[in-house]
């Protein structure tokens, strides 16, 4: 009797947060490896969580290009679902970029830019303490690549996410159901605060 009343005790000591929560992690089964050390190319990531689109997006200044493309994002659901209760990103987060052509007077459209069919290229950003130093690594698949070997680093990629990434070094700040997020969870970082204009809005409360 005496064991049971202990071990029910301990039970509602843990349930009111006796112990410490680990923190999130992402489904490793969204993220692996060919025995190589390469990265296996998501393939269902059209079925993941979708972040955001761009049309012509450029990081230097310059003339627009003639003919923009379209860049779509997405993330692995676990990522997402730990991103909401934290307002940053778990260990075996993978972010994937595909990048698509644009069409102008696409079937009924007479004035604005439609994505094409065609997949111009892949770029996925991976969260894996464990294996990649600095903890992210960019990887690029190429046409109909099944697998890619991680960036090197020192690379741009890296140091422009370094540098203006606005959670964990990834470009929130273009995610736009997720900026608020973090500005409510105080997870800003602060390369990005200090970009910011001073006259910026604060992110409204958008509803996840």
């Amino acid at each position: 009797m005496v064991r049971l009343l202990s071990v029910l005790l301990f039970a509602l000591w843990l349930q009111g947060g006796g112990s410490q929560k680990a923190a999130p992690v992402a489904a490793s089964s969204e993220l692996s490896y060919a025995a190589d050390g390469q990265m296996k190319f998501p393939a269902n990531y059209r079925e993941w969580i979708y972040l955001t689109s761009g049309l012509g997006m450029n990081y230097n200044p310059g003339t627009p290009p003639d003919h923009p493309m379209f860049d779509n994002v997405f993330v692995n659901p676990s990522a997402y679902k730990a991103f909401l209760q934290t307002g940053t990103w778990p260990d075996k987060t993978v972010i994937v970029l595909e990048v698509r052509g644009s069409e102008t007077k696409a079937s009924i459209d007479q004035s604005g830019h439609s994505q094409s069919p065609e997949l111009m290229g892949v770029e996925v950003h991976v969260k894996d303490e464990a294996r990649l130093p600095g903890k992210w690594g960019f990887f690029e698949f190429g046409d109909s690549a099944t697998t890619a070997k991680v960036i090197a680093r020192p690379a741009t990629c890296y140091t422009c996410h370094e540098a203006h990434g606005a959670v964990d070094t990834t470009f929130v700040q273009f995610y736009p159901t997720l900026i608020g997020l973090a500005q409510a969870k105080k997870t800003l970082s602060p390369e990005y605060l200090k970009e910011r204009p001073a006259t910026a809005k604060p992110a409204s409360g958008t509803k996840y």
